[in-house]
């Protein structure tokens, strides 16, 4: 089973996925992470103020990242680089993921890209409120990543909120769970475990 978890910048997209591999930890879910396909910075496109702009789906190496997970579901074990941000690409370290009954596929793009959101057997959009998003980003990118708040808010004004408009929000009516991330994040959880485990 491929599950698919979408959902915009600072939305909990890595917290979810961290809870559902524990909850379903008995089955070894095999965790691919989208980020691990960012392409290097001198790769990447610039805006009309000579601003690098991390948030279009050209930002990742898109064909790569299918064709792993490919290889991934038909039972490959496949090797990546695992991506930190502010890290140069030869500092990042080489890992394996080895298939699963359970792949967790998580990302930005995941519904976005045609070949990536064809072999999701169930998807997750994760909701939450913008202004909630943009809090935890401003903390995120103030403390370890060292950005300045004027700067953080350019991209997310800039950058981020037309990313989630155009690549993103299109999606949440698709999607097979909208997971409210909010006071009601637990009651959902339960929920969504359920939802899963009678499609397993």
């Amino acid at each position: 089973m491929v599950i698919g978890i979408c959902g915009g910048s600072g939305s909990g997209k890595t917290t979810l996925l961290r809870r559902l591999a524990q909850n379903f930890s008995g089955q070894k879910p095999s965790v691919f992470s989208m980020d691990n396909y960012y392409k290097s910075i001198e790769k990447q496109l610039i805006d009309e103020n000579g601003e690098v702009n991390f948030d279009l789906p050209t930002a990742l190496h898109e064909e790569k990242l299918v064709s792993d997970l490919d290889a991934l579901i038909s039972g490959d074990s496949i090797e990546v680089r695992e991506y930190h941000f502010n890290s140069p690409p030869d500092k990042h370290v080489l890992i394996t993921l080895d298939p699963s009954e359970i792949i967790i596929v998580e990302g930005l793009f995941c519904m976005h890209y045609p070949g990536v959101r064809e072999r999701l057997d169930y998807s997750i959009f994760i909701d939450v409120a913008l202004d909630v998003q943009l809090d935890r980003r401003l903390y995120r990118d103030q403390e370890t990543r060292g950005y300045t708040h004027d700067a953080i808010m350019y991209q997310w004004n800039n950058h981020v909120l037309p990313c989630y408009e155009q690549f993103l929000l299109p999606y949440k009516e698709q999607a097979d769970f909208q997971f409210r991330n909010d006071a009601r994040a637990d009651q959902d959880f339960e929920l969504l475990v359920r939802e899963i485990r009678e499609r397993l």
